[in-house]
């Protein structure tokens, strides 16, 4: 903290002057990080930060959470959880045990050794990056910098974030600490998949590149007690790179192979069918699965940031915009195909109900960033459907201004509806049973498939769902 004079003072309340020598910071945080002594502050208590938390505290370290929305404090600090990937059992172990708490004070950093930031980087309107919440909270993190402490960003960003933004701003208020001598700078991108059980934020392997190497040691020291795997890379921007590639790498698949679902649409081809023979195919394959497009907090946002990235180096990422660009036509597409199904019944689709199953981004949760499931809404809602849907996971939505409730008798919504459009396959559902109850199905999941004898066309590939985030 600083006094009334302007100077610094530890933890302890010891005084600190500005030349002071603190060649022992590494040292002593290092140990503390080994005995876990240390006290972790993360910042953003999101579907990224909580269940850190968690793992934080799990392993020894004593834990603040800061979230601005008072509900999520709230609802820690009485021990609640609202992820579903972390048990409400966990955190009331976890708080009983004084090992996690949660505030909206910043100044709680001043009494931290380690820091994690893990807020949101969504893209504004106009498709560039937008780091303000990074840049707010390195602001404030930056009034309580003191030596002897590590910050690593897990924000998904653009390479060059920490070196070029977050490191400024620490300097800059940092009254002559020095990072990689008095504090310790990294990122370590997320890699969290929600729904998962086979990989959690424990044992998901965790990439961290340092400003300095000193930096990437005492990160490593940071995050080994909670991680089983680390992959240490030479910089903050190689770091910042792999993330992009990794949802880049299956943005580019899914644009290819929604692609090859138009293709085989207008050829008079079953995709799944070609699919499911390629994927017999034991090497050189990697079975993609084509969908309703894009969703999530990741591969319809992280690709772009890239792309804006090499924009401004003059360099046009083909791939990538060409993905973007079939990947959000994939709506439209599915819209049509209600359409369509409903003119070779005989009926408009205007005034027709539409039942829509699972609203979204991916099957088993509840989360509908991105999901291009509003965007068949949308679309059918224009044309002039009258359009209902069904989640288990969402009890309302809003989309464009429109505010809506899922439709709680799903028998009765699928024998009312002039056709149901499956968009989100979740295991709860009777695949048999909604084919028996439906007029008129279109299915862009292939999720009624489940409910028949499937052949066994060659040795079992791994696959990537289109919407998977």
């Amino acid at each position: 903290m600083l006094s009334d004079e302007g100077v610094r003072h530890n933890r302890n309340n010891q005084r600190i002057e500005g030349g002071e020598d603190m060649e022992n910071s590494k040292t002593r945080l290092l140990e503390k990080l080994a005995s876990g002594e240390a006290h972790v502050a993360v910042i953003g208590l999101g579907y990224v930060g909580l269940p850190l938390a968690v793992v934080f505290a799990e392993s020894g370290y004593r834990v603040t959470g800061i979230d601005l929305d008072e509900r999520k404090v709230n609802a820690i600090n009485c021990g609640s959880s609202y992820i579903d990937d972390v048990s409400q059992r966990s955190v009331q172990d976890l708080v009983c045990q004084h090992k996690l708490s949660a505030t909206s004070d910043f100044s709680v950093i001043a009494q931290c050794d380690a820091v994690s930031i893990c807020v949101p980087t969504p893209l504004r309107k106009t498709g560039d990056p937008d780091i303000s919440y990074i840049v707010s909270v390195t602001e404030q993190l930056a009034k309580y910098l003191l030596p002897g402490m590590v910050v690593v960003l897990e924000s998904t960003t653009y390479p060059g974030t920490t070196l070029e933004i977050v490191l400024p701003l620490l300097s800059k208020s940092a009254h002559r600490l020095k990072v990689g001598e008095n504090f310790f700078l990294a990122f370590s991108p997320e890699r969290v998949d929600p729904g998962r059980t086979d990989w959690t934020t424990r044992t998901t392997p965790k990439v961290i590149g340092g400003i300095t190497p000193d930096c990437l040691e005492v990160a490593k020291a940071y995050y080994g007690r909670a991680i089983d795997t680390l992959v240490p890379v030479s910089s903050t921007e190689a770091a910042e790179m792999v993330k992009l590639l990794e949802n880049t790498f299956r943005a580019v698949n899914i644009g290819l192979v929604n692609e090859v679902l138009l293709m085989c649409d207008r050829l008079g081809l079953d995709v799944w069918e070609v699919i499911d023979a390629a994927a017999s195919k034991p090497f050189g394959f990697m079975k993609f699965t084509p969908g309703p497009g894009l969703g999530g907090h990741c591969i319809p946002i992280d690709p772009l940031y890239l792309s804006w990235k090499l924009r401004t180096l003059n360099y046009t990422a083909r791939f990538i915009e060409l993905a973007s660009e079939v990947n959000t036509s994939m709506p439209r597409y599915w819209a049509q195909k209600v359409q369509d199904a409903l003119n070779e019944a005989g009926k408009p689709l205007k005034s027709s109900n539409i039942l829509v199953l699972g609203v979204a981004y991916k099957k088993e949760v509840g989360d509908v960033r991105e999901s291009p499931a509003l965007d068949i809404i949308h679309d059918l809602a224009q044309k002039g459907a009258v359009v209902q849907y069904h989640d288990p996971h969402v009890a309302t939505l809003s989309h464009d201004g429109v505010e809506m409730s899922g439709v709680s008798d799903l028998p009765a919504a699928l024998c009312e509806a002039d056709c149901v459009v499956i968009v989100t396959d979740h295991s709860v559902y009777d695949w048999e049973e909604i084919r028996k109850s439906s007029p008129l199905l279109v299915d862009t999941r292939r999720a009624l498939a489940q409910a028949l004898p499937q052949p066994n066309p060659g040795p079992e590939q791994p696959q990537e769902p289109a919407i998977q985030d």
